[in-house]
């Protein structure tokens, strides 16, 4: 079992570390996207900022899924 929640520990660091960097990513490219004060966005920023928000829906999901698991008792 200790071996299992340092994996867990791990595991759920490596999740933290991501949502980090995708939610500063996103924050970044937010910022852009308002500096042009509703202007048309640039093709490559509009691609940024899906991928920004894809990667910060997918951290979202494996969050939540790791929040199930807990929650029913399959984690520690």
């Amino acid at each position: 079992m200790p071996d299992k929640r340092r994996t867990w520990r791990e595991q759920e660091q490596r999740l933290v570390e991501r949502w980090n960097a995708a939610a500063e990513r996103y924050r970044v490219v937010q910022a852009e996207v308002s500096q042009l004060n509703g202007g048309a966005l640039p093709e490559d920023l509009k691609l940024r900022e899906m991928t920004a928000r894809a990667e910060v829906d997918a951290v979202r999901r494996e969050v939540a899924r790791l929040k199930v698991e807990f929650n029913s008792g399959k984690r520690y």
